[in-house]
């Protein structure tokens, strides 16, 4: 474990949470400022919306070609509630890539995603990752209610890049369908510090953003920032 910086950080949310903009803002800054101010070193990003949007675009080119779709119905719903884990699996793979060809010292493997309730939520999620993720890992979750996740949902949402990770929605009913109940909180009313997943005890902590401080970006987003990460900090490096 680097005795400066997160070796790995999950960054947890529902979705338009403010993930995004924070994954953002870190890799904006010069090096020395990110480590000393939030212990995120060179930062090497995994997302699994990618990999979902892929499987849509495929599936659409599918149907271009009368073909049947291969893991989406005709409105975008998963057809095998264990695409979900697959995901996260994916991900697990592509850490497993990132271990093989890059020089990881200096460098923070930020892994995002959301999950909710109705498929799987974060307890299948954590069941299905890879143990090598979780070892020298912190998680940071975004946390905002159901309302809040579907007004920045809406406002977000850009027809013309669907695709973007800033700038991708979801259409309003199947975002409540997915998204509407999160087992974040029950998986974290035992302990307030620690989750186990994989047999490790991994520290967490909460980002408030009910007031939307991810799409200001100002001193008081800084401030809340590099105070819930020192927070972290101090659990992960015990």
């Amino acid at each position: 474990m680097d005795n400066k910086m997160f070796n790995t950080l999950f960054l947890l949310a529902r979705p338009a949470a403010g993930k995004s903009e924070i994954m953002r803002y870190l890799q904006s800054l010069p090096f020395q400022e990110r480590v000393s101010r939030f212990h995120i070193g060179n930062v090497l990003h995994l997302d699994d919306f990618p990999m979902l949007w892929a499987w849509f675009e495929e599936d659409d080119l599918l149907d271009g070609m009368q073909k049947p779709r291969l893991h989406t119905d005709a409105q975008r719903y998963f057809k095998y509630p264990y695409l979900w884990d697959l995901l996260i699996r994916r991900i697990g793979l592509e850490y497993h890539k990132l271990q093989r060809d890059v020089d990881l010292h200096g460098s923070t493997v930020i892994i995002e995603f959301s999950r909710g309730k109705e498929h799987g939520g974060y307890r299948s999620a954590f069941q299905n990752i890879d143990p090598i993720m979780v070892e020298n890992a912190g998680i940071l979750y975004v946390n905002v209610s159901w309302e809040e996740s579907l007004r920045k949902n809406r406002c977000r949402f850009n027809p013309d890049k669907p695709d973007s990770l800033l700038e991708h929605g979801i259409p309003d009913e199947k975002l409540k369908h997915m998204y509407y109940e999160t087992d974040w909180h029950e998986l974290t009313d035992r302990s307030p510090y620690y989750l186990e997943i994989q047999g490790k005890q991994v520290p967490y902590i909460v980002f408030e953003n009910e007031d939307d401080l991810t799409n200001k970006l100002n001193q008081e987003f800084e401030e809340r920032l590099q105070i819930t990460l020192d927070t972290l900090w101090k659990l992960y490096s015990k």
